[in-house]
């Protein structure tokens, strides 16, 4: 006879037997009907909607991330609202980011209600974010729990604009995108659409105040980030820094303006705000956009994208960077303000992660160099940077013939990027040995600066 389980007598435990039989709360074994759930979601007040199953090939990077944040997931569900368009686009930047901030909230909730809605049917679903919050204790590294974009493009809900934004077919640029986990299958799933929307009219390349995006494809993630995220993460960080280094009052405002305090206050209070997002602004694709575009292509430019262009603002930029460069030769209306490198590995692998997104590539015009970097001590790691007149390739491991050789103590090397140990005194202790031009470690400083 088998043993009664302590269990069985919980008054909870037996209403919900004689409510679904010996199987308790049964999770449905058949996939969901994509119908019921398309119109769920869409009852719930998103514009457009795809599903991925969790094999799909394009979002095989993210499965491990994903199968910890809901062990067991089969399906992702991608969801899309739009922005109002003016919104967004008008040089008044309080207008966009509070369109940016009540889109975000809109498509929170409505993702919060698909799941209870999932959970009601006895099916395990959980929703990210559609920004913030992160998972800020594993900052600088990947912070997010899933990679919105990479899903929506698997989901059909459009394809990556040269502005690195994904552009929908009918909305164009003017989305927000979240995702739902599911630990059910969805009885058909979506594929990408055949095209993209993105007509190359290379207005985004125009409008961005720091040249993060280049006509060849070439995207500078450190000059965006620097300045469009100035309120966010890294830079409050810097931000902060300036508030603890001033002698006094006097101090901090020769370093920040009272214009900006003002503006991280209000970050602080109503949410952190975008800087630009000018690429969104300027972007005509989209078949609900792209009429106007067409019709009268100099309205256009005249009405949307000179505004934004010749405004006078601030422009946060590393030192002698390549936006700083860009900024200098392309705005007479703008100034530059310079400020610390926010994007600051914690370790080697963020090192190495992180280089190609703070490489500054103009700085590296007609170079030709290979270095050899070999980290020992606490982690140990071989790896050839090879720089090619603006081209950047990094390989694990000690290949070709290197102009320059470095061997560092990992500990020490992370110390040095973070100012907390001075290159002479790492030398002299042989803690950091090289071989080869001094030279050419300072091109290597200015080419990847910390």
């Amino acid at each position: 006879m088998a043993s009664k389980n302590k269990l069985d007598d919980h008054p909870t435990v037996a209403k919900i037997r004689e409510r679904d039989g010996d199987q308790g709360v049964v999770r449905p074994n058949d996939p969901l009907d994509v119908s019921w759930l398309r119109q769920v979601c869409l009852d719930a007040g998103v514009d457009d909607v795809g599903f991925v199953e969790i094999d799909r090939p394009e979002i095989s990077d993210q499965r491990e991330d994903l199968e910890a944040a809901l062990p067991g997931v089969r399906t992702l569900i991608s969801m899309v609202t739009r922005m109002n368009r003016e919104n967004i686009r008008t040089p008044s930047r309080s207008v966009a980011n509070l369109e940016f901030h009540h889109s975000g909230d809109h498509i929170n909730d409505a993702a919060r209600q698909v799941v209870r809605q999932l959970e009601a049917v006895g099916v395990r679903a959980l929703n990210p974010a559609m920004g913030f919050p992160m998972e800020m204790d594993k900052f600088p590294a990947k912070a997010w729990v899933v990679s919105h974009k990479p899903v929506a493009v698997a989901a059909g809900l459009g394809q990556m604009g040269l502005h690195r934004n994904v552009i929908h077919p009918k909305f164009g640029s003017f989305v927000l995108l979240t995702t739902i986990l599911v630990d059910a299958e969805v009885g058909e799933v979506s594929q990408p659409i055949g095209y993209n929307p993105c007509v190359e009219c290379k207005l985004c390349v125009t409008a961005c105040p720091t040249g993060a995006i280049s006509a060849d494809g070439h995207f500078n993630f450190s000059a965006c980030y620097t300045h469009n995220y100035r309120e966010f993460m890294g830079g409050f960080g810097d931000w902060a820094e300036q508030v603890v280094e001033s002698r006094d009052r006097h101090d901090y405002r020769s370093r920040v303006t009272d214009q900006e305090s003002a503006s991280m206050w209000q970050s602080l209070s109503f949410g952190a705000n975008y800087k630009a997002a000018y690429c969104m602004s300027v972007c005509p694709a989209g078949e609900d956009v792209l009429g106007r575009w067409l019709d009268d292509r100099k309205a256009h430019v005249d009405t949307v994208v000179r505004p934004l262009v010749d405004k006078e603002e601030t422009v946060y930029v590393i030192p002698d960077s390549d936006a700083e460069n860009h900024v200098a030769k392309t705005f007479p209306n703008k100034q530059t303000k310079q400020v610390g490198q926010s994007l600051r590995p914690a370790d080697i692998e963020g090192l190495v992660q992180g280089m190609p997104l703070i490489f500054q590539r103009e700085k590296a015009l007609d170079m030709y160099a290979t270095y050899h970097l070999t980290f020992t001590g606490a982690e140990s790691r071989h790896i050839t940077v090879d720089i090619r007149d603006r081209e950047l390739e990094i390989t694990d491991g000690l290949h070709g013939d290197p102009d320059l050789r470095v061997s560092a103590d990992s500990q020490t090397w992370m110390r040095f990027l973070s100012k907390k140990s001075v290159l002479p005194w790492a030398l002299l202790r042989g803690r950091i040995k090289m071989h080869g031009s001094p030279r050419l470690l300072l091109a290597f400083g200015r080419l990847f600066p910390s």
